[in-house]
């Protein structure tokens, strides 16, 4: 398009497959008049969620109304889902994990951490510096600390694309290594075949469990950052 090249590339797809898979789900949820009187597995999650993202809100953001709080459920709720459900994808063959990608998680991490400091300047003004020189702090130590509280700040943005690429790349990648060890051995015909054969084929299931659930434990975990950081922004590391 003119002099700029447009390609739609595999985190595109897999962005987009996710996207629709969670409006797919809403809309069986809701497409007729908000569900069942006994819930279903789709209802059950969806209020799982619905519910989760509030009471996390509740517990991690002290020192603003109940009102102020609501505002921030949306990009979380948002955050959260979009991660619940894209992070196990990876688990799927022949799929595609977008968070494995450093880029992605990096913009998204950066994006994030730019609405947060939108927010402490919003709440509190040029008064949001502060946070940088705790109170009693001596003289001589300011210019220290405050330096070591901006580079700490700041790498709030890098950490959490960091964290979440380290943990899906390398769980995603294990699980793809030794699935492959376990095909081979699979076919190798030998009088140790439950050790040779089967073994490994147990370790992968094993395993691919265990990757499945730090998938989904990551979109906690990003999720409670969020709501620190947030609270950070919001209260200057002090409840008021």
């Amino acid at each position: 398009m003119g002099n700029y090249y447009f390609s739609f590339t595999n985190p595109s797809l897999s962005m987009l497959l996710t996207l629709g898979l969670v409006l797919l789900l809403l809309f069986v949820i809701t497409k007729k008049g908000g569900g069942k009187s006994v819930p279903n597995a789709c209802q059950s999650l969806v209020a799982l969620i619905y519910d989760f993202v509030p009471n996390l809100v509740n517990e991690q953001i002290g020192g603003i109304s109940g009102n102020v709080k609501q505002k921030f459920f949306p990009c979380i709720s948002v955050t959260f889902t979009f991660s619940l459900f894209r992070n196990p994808q990876g688990m799927i063959p022949f799929s595609f994990t977008v968070t494995s990608h450093f880029l992605i998680t990096l913009a998204l991490s950066f994006s994030i951490f730019i609405g947060i400091t939108i927010v402490g300047f919003q709440r509190h003004g040029l008064h949001f510096f502060s946070f940088l020189l705790p109170a009693g702090v001596p003289l001589p130590l300011a210019p220290f600390l405050v330096l070591l509280e901006l580079i700490s700040h700041c790498f709030r943005a890098l950490s959490s694309g960091i964290r979440l690429f380290a943990n899906m790349m390398a769980g995603h990648s294990s699980v793809k290594i030794l699935s492959g060890f376990a095909w081979t051995m699979l076919f190798l015909n030998n009088i140790f075949y439950f050790i040779g054969d089967l073994g490994p084929l147990f370790i992968v299931l094993a395993l691919t469990g265990l990757e499945l659930g730090v998938a989904i434990s990551q979109a906690h975990v990003s999720t409670i950052s969020i709501c620190i950081y947030l609270n950070d922004a919001t209260n200057l590391h002090q409840n008021e």
